[in-house]
């Protein structure tokens, strides 16, 4: 088959790897470069970690995407996924749970008390009355270093070309139609769309109707000299147990402290600028002083605004169906970087016809939302 993927993040460039896998010849193009910066999946890190409290197949799926990546670095010889573990802080009783559900999916974790939590990480102000679960098959992915990946793997594939610096205006899933802005189209036997925030502009108006953008800050810091080996040590922290939902992820392999929550994450209407506004730097500044002894201005390097969709009726990401073999990753829910592999193979198996694996995760398994008249 002769298919174009539309899109220059993690979930398009995955997508387009499995097509090149199964043999098809795979045309990539982006309004910017291949990969995009602007991209949601472009940033220094996301963590990966399995546990996922009260949802088993979604811890299950976790654990398969972890041994995917490990399965990527390898085909792309590159090393991007640092794998320190990570960190869950729950109150003592969910704690217990999330350990029990982890091994019983088949991963490795184990708890860790008030006091080893204090005694382990003094650097972390954690509530005293919460424990937490430290998993082993998880950490943090250099995102960026993803990305680069897997385009430097595509440009090596004879059967694959990247169209960069071209913005797609229209997708006509039922001819495997894809028009560029400057008049040119790409004909092809399967289509798949997945270019994040910009989706709502490709979609249908029901279907883009459907759809939230949710704009996000985060800080990015640097650590004192003195606390270095200590955050050395530090795993990926996806929640520390706070009202706001603050959560960290370590400085590992030259990348800086990332710091945000759940609080500065907002719907908002527009893709605008990704300059975070001085009173949202001042609410996570505010926010991370009760959490990290000693925080201040000084720790500060830089701030960023990103954007993403989701599904308003779940709140999480949506494929739909354009028609014939064409499908979209319309929406990524917030949360897709580390099920990516998971979300490439399905997309591409809905493309080819076939019957995608089972993943456990509900917005993949389901049938697909009919974007078509």
């Amino acid at each position: 088959m002769r298919v174009t993927v539309v899109g220059g993040g993690v979930i398009a460039l995955l997508t387009a790897v499995e097509f090149t896998l199964d043999g098809h010849r795979v045309t990539v193009v982006d309004q910017g470069p291949i990969p995009y910066s602007r991209a949601t999946s472009f940033d220094q890190h996301r963590i990966i970690r399995a546990l996922h409290p009260d949802d088993p197949p979604a811890t299950a799926a976790a654990l398969r995407a972890h041994r995917r990546w490990l399965e990527l670095e390898d085909l792309f010889a590159t090393r991007f996924y640092e794998r320190v573990g990570a960190l869950t802080v729950l109150p003592p009783a969910a704690a217990e749970a999330g350990v029990l559900l982890l091994t019983g999916a088949g991963g490795r974790a184990r708890t860790l008390t008030a006091a080893g939590l204090a005694d382990r990480y003094p650097h972390l102000a954690l509530d005293s009355g919460f424990d937490a679960v430290l998993e082993d098959d998880a950490g943090v992915l250099l995102a960026e270093r993803v990305l680069a990946a897997c385009a430097g793997w595509l440009r090596w594939q004879p059967d694959v070309s990247l169209i960069e610096h071209r913005p797609v205006v229209a997708v006509d899933g039922e001819r495997g139609r894809v028009s560029l802005a400057d008049g040119q189209v790409l004909d092809g036997d399967g289509v798949v769309v997945a270019v994040g925030p910009w989706a709502r502009r490709l979609l249908p108006e029901r279907i883009a109707k459907s759809l939230v953008l949710h704009r996000q800050s985060l800080l990015y810091c640097r650590v004192p000299a003195a606390a270095a080996e200590a955050w050395a040590a530090t795993p990926a922290v996806p929640a520390l147990g706070t009202r706001r939902g603050a959560w960290l992820i370590p400085p590992v392999a030259g990348t800086a402290l990332k710091l945000t929550s759940a609080a500065v994450c907002h719907r908002t209407d527009d893709l605008t600028d990704h300059v975070t506004p001085e009173y949202r730097q001042r609410e996570l500044a505010a926010e991370f002083g009760d959490l990290l002894p000693g925080f201040g201005p000084a720790w500060v390097l830089g701030s960023k605004d990103c954007y993403y969709l989701s599904y308003a009726e779940t709140g999480g990401p949506l494929v739909v169906s354009l028609g014939g073999p064409a499908h979209a990753y319309a929406a990524c829910g917030g949360s897709s970087f580390k099920f990516a592999p998971l979300i490439a193979r399905t997309l591409a198996d809905r493309v080819l016809g076939r019957v995608p694996d089972p993943t456990g995760l509900a917005a993949l398994d389901a049938v697909p939302l009919d974007a078509t008249p």
